[in-house]
């Protein structure tokens, strides 16, 4: 199934990637899913703490 999504190419350890897909695993997800929770989750602790991100802005 083809996605109008955009890409990103990500780097990190290892260590990190297997760690994840683990946690993926556990958790019934993929590890793209698993690690777009990750980053879901860090945006919303960042914006209760310093106010919303305005995409207008960027």
């Amino acid at each position: 199934m083809a996605s109008d999504l955009p890409r990103y190419t990500l780097r990190m350890p290892k260590e990190y990637l297997q760690k994840i897909r683990y946690i993926a695993e556990e958790n019934g997800r993929s590890a793209n899913k698993e690690i777009e929770l990750m980053v879901k989750q860090r945006i919303k602790e960042y914006e209760q703490k310093n106010g919303p991100i305005n995409l207008d802005d960027l």
